[in-house]
């Protein structure tokens, strides 16, 4: 959520950041109006009641009762006190619902545009290479009967998929494998988070009310379904006071990710690219506000160190201001090549989304003993998405005989360094 003061203080200047990221007519004037008057009530309640403490102490000190004009100033004085925090009320939660469907300001440095064709690469590692006769997954993932597009079809419906055999051991494998990686060599403490959670949880992840129709919940329960691990890793610390010397806090999980994709209608609608149901990685952190930018930078290097160690040639994309996440200040994709399928495919979104976040769920933290609390700010990034590094691990390592080869690094957790052609 944004900070009041802020907009109160910068109004212009809040109103321009919201149009660079597409927000036609943001309501700042109305919040700034509203603020105004809910400064106003709170000095004249605060009035009333001092007013109404100076009477109840002359009284007390003079050891008498209160006269009849005294119980009708009492009387009116507590009525209009009343009056006033029913205003505030109102006013506070009109605020409220005016600030949750904001998106988070861009930082300056994010690239001007309003959709994905105005992204920047900023760095490419290896080359668009062609693999001669290559096959995209979708042909090449049942030719080796480890992919059954149809069964998930028939399960389910459309954007669901079955994984067989060496295929689900190698989806299963690549989640081990990173892990592993981010909780030895790179300090996350892994967490297996619940994967429904409240509507308080979905709030303060960014997700409600913004994005209320694209995701999966349970009408009898009122429980949602995550769309991917940040909303409970987010969750983790809500309406908590983070003790000295605890941040920065690095947490990584793998769960299942539920997405309805109602914005993606008719977009990468071939294979396993844009699913329902699909598993992730996902690296989430809460540090010092004086270091977004550090963590930010150590967070892309991880999800490029993967993609490395896996052989995939790779590029990093800083996402314009038009397209970055509702709830991210700046953020980098990394996509790898599929070169059956012909495509860069994103498989991390790496962002800084400095306090948005911890305000929208009252997590705070205290620098130092004795010292005022403050508000951390939080990064998050897959590390990795699991189907579309399937994708370009099948579509990288076929061979002229059909049969695919899996990178080194992968073989002690899959068991097999190749995936042959079904009989």
């Amino acid at each position: 959520m944004l900070d009041l003061s802020n907009i109160v203080r910068n109004t212009a200047e809040v109103r321009a950041a919201l149009e660079r990221r597409g927000e036609a007519d943001p309501p700042v004037e109305r919040i700034v109006e509203l603020d105004t008057e809910r400064r106003r009530l709170i000095a004249r309640s605060d009035e009333d009641r001092a007013t109404r403490n100076a009477v109840s102490k002359r009284i007390g000190d003079e050891k008498r009762k209160p006269t009849p004009e005294e119980i009708a100033q009492m009387r009116e004085t507590n009525d209009r006190i009343k009056e006033a925090e029913q205003a505030l009320g109102e006013i506070q939660h009109e605020i409220r619902d005016l600030l949750l469907p904001l998106p988070n300001l861009p930082m300056p440095d994010v690239p001007e545009g309003l959709d994905e064709t105005a992204n920047v690469v900023v760095e490419t590692y290896g080359e668009e290479h062609e693999i001669a006769d290559a096959q995209a997954h979708w042909d090449l993932g049942p030719a080796l009967g480890i992919l059954d597009l149809e069964a998930g079809a028939s399960i389910s419906g459309s954007r669901f998929y079955v994984l067989k055999g060496k295929g689900a051991r190698l989806s299963r494998a690549l989640s081990a494998w990173m892990l592993d990686t981010h909780s030895s060599e790179n300090g996350y403490t892994e967490i297996e988070p619940p994967l429904l959670v409240r509507e308080e949880t979905m709030t303060g992840s960014g997700n409600l009310p913004k994005f209320k129709d694209n995701l999966y919940r349970d009408d009898e329960s009122d429980l949602w379904l995550v769309p991917t691990a940040e909303v409970a890793l987010n969750g983790l610390h809500q309406g908590q006071i983070i003790d000295p010397d605890q941040l920065p806090l690095k947490y990584v999980a793998q769960t299942t990710s539920f997405r309805k994709e109602h914005t993606a209608a008719g977009r990468d609608v071939r294979g396993i690219k844009r699913v329902h149901q699909f598993e992730k990685v996902e690296m989430f952190r809460f540090v010092e506000p004086e270091e977004p930018e550090r963590h930010l930078e150590e967070m892309l290097a991880e999800g490029r160190t993967l993609c490395e160690r896996l052989g995939l040639s790779h590029r990093v994309v800083q996402l314009c201001a038009g397209d970055i996440g509702f709830q991210s200040a700046k953020t980098y994709d990394i996509e790898v090549w599929a070169p059956g399928s012909g495509e860069w495919l994103e498989v991390s979104s790496i962002s800084t989304c400095v306090d948005f976040q911890a305000r929208r769920n009252n997590t705070r933290y205290r620098p130092a003993a004795g010292e005022q609390v403050r508000l951390p700010h939080t990064l998050n990034g897959s590390g990795l998405a699991i189907p579309r590094i399937w994708i370009s691990v099948l579509e990288n390592g076929q061979q002229p005989d059909g049969s695919v080869v899996i990178p080194e690094v992968l073989t002690p957790y899959t068991g097999f360094s190749k995936i042959e052609p079904a009989g």
